[in-house]
């Protein structure tokens, strides 16, 4: 078992920064990839970015590519996501995930946080 927790989610105005952050334990952190989704009310859950687990693959989703940057600190059993010049779309709940595999899908993670909300004000 993986038992994930977000943090550092909260209100923002358009244009400003956050920076997300998924505390890891249970299992070898560092054994699995790493992945961040959102879910805004009545929309399914969208795919953020995923990291694998040396960091040598890392993949976004077009809607946020050169706004968000992922990143993972093995030693500190900690994945981020950096969020950058944020919009009003992009409230949401956020999430972290882990899987041994990298992935951009949903159902193919195993291990999922509890989420934080991260509200941008127009």
């Amino acid at each position: 078992q993986v038992q994930l927790v977000e943090s550092g989610g909260g209100l923002v105005q358009a244009g400003g920064s956050l920076r997300l952050s998924c505390a890891a334990s249970g299992r070898t952190f560092s054994n699995y990839a790493m992945g961040w989704f959102r879910q805004a009310p009545g929309k399914e859950r969208e795919f953020l970015a995923a990291i694998s687990w040396s960091s040598g693959r890392i993949y976004y989703a077009e809607s946020v590519k050169g706004r968000f940057t992922i990143s993972r600190d093995n030693a500190k059993n900690t994945v981020y996501l950096q969020m950058n010049s944020l919009k009003p779309e992009d409230t949401a709940v956020y999430y972290c995930a882990a899987d041994i595999r990298i992935s951009s899908v949903p159902y193919e993670y195993d291990y999922w946080g509890q989420g934080t909300q991260v509200t941008v004000s127009s």
